[in-house]
């Protein structure tokens, strides 16, 4: 009988990143991607009505809060098609960041006893809320076409066909920040009480319950500052090509596109050099 030998060698390059090692454990991939729903829904009653629900209820409670309260202007959109839009595009960034910011410390078990590429696991929480985004995208467009077809004025165009190219930019941010979070929370377990209330904060200073247009007229000559948030492109991008109303520009995408890159091998770096030792520290 021919027995296969495998050699494990560590990482000698801090930015290696083998994607045919991680292709080779796909099986154990989409086994995570599993998990993570089954895990998530498994004692709940509703189950993945879930995921319908948090937006509805986020949406509607935006509409009252900001629109009717407040009075913040929409673009001259329907409110609740407004905050739609943001809500399922930021819920996917978010989750995604704040489930892999955990990577490390939720997963010390298994990483302590059984060798395979530890950035599974990250990659497989984007997977797994890539499909809870798809559901809460198909809620969106139910929404959209009733607007639509009820003669609201919603101008659609060509820029939807680079949604898959938002989306990479979305995921890759997430995955990014996440991986760097983990990494840090290894040793400073300060950082597992700030992932969340950074995520809120960080939520407000993206256009998701206001415009980008209003944020730049309040600024002033300080307007910079909301274009420095690299989701903020993005957010107001997917508006634009969805609804007609928002910005599109290239110039702002390839910013948050070079972000996003760096952000990654920043993560990836760090994310090694934890992976050698980090059980010693968790």
């Amino acid at each position: 009988m021919n027995l296969k030998e495998e050699i494990i060698l560590p990482k000698k390059n801090l930015l290696d990143v083998n994607l045919k090692e991680i292709w080779q454990y796909k099986d154990l991939l989409f086994l995570f991607v599993r998990r993570d729903f089954v895990a998530t829904y498994k004692q709940t009653v509703l189950g993945p009505l879930w995921f319908i629900i948090q937006p509805i209820f986020t949406t509607l409670i935006f509409t009252l809060i900001f629109s009717k309260l407040a009075s913040i202007p929409t673009d001259g959109l329907p409110p609740i098609l407004f905050y739609m839009c943001g809500i399922t595009c930021w819920n996917y960034f978010s989750e995604s960041l704040s489930k892999t910011s955990n990577t490390f410390t939720t997963n010390a078990n298994i990483f302590g006893k059984v060798y395979f590429p530890r950035l599974i696991v990250p990659i497989s929480i984007i997977i797994s809320n890539m499909f809870k985004f798809i559901i809460q995208g198909f809620i969106f467009l139910l929404v959209f076409i009733y607007y639509y077809f009820n003669g609201f004025p919603i101008t659609p165009n060509i820029t939807i066909a680079a949604l898959p190219f938002l989306l990479l930019i979305m995921a890759g941010l997430g995955l990014g920040f996440g991986i760097l979070i983990s990494s840090l929370t290894t040793k400073y377990r300060d950082f597992q009480f700030l992932v969340i209330f950074g995520i809120q904060l960080f939520m407000y200073a993206t256009p998701i319950v206001y415009p980008l247009s209003l944020a730049q007229e309040k600024l002033g000559s300080y307007n910079w500052i909301a274009l420095a948030n690299p989701m903020s492109s993005i957010i107001e991008a997917i508006k634009y090509a969805f609804l007609g109303q928002g910005q599109f520009s290239l110039l702002h995408l390839s910013y948050s596109f070079i972000f996003m890159i760096i952000l990654l091998i920043v993560g990836i770096i760090t994310f090694n050099k934890v992976e050698q030792n980090f059980m010693d520290t968790v």
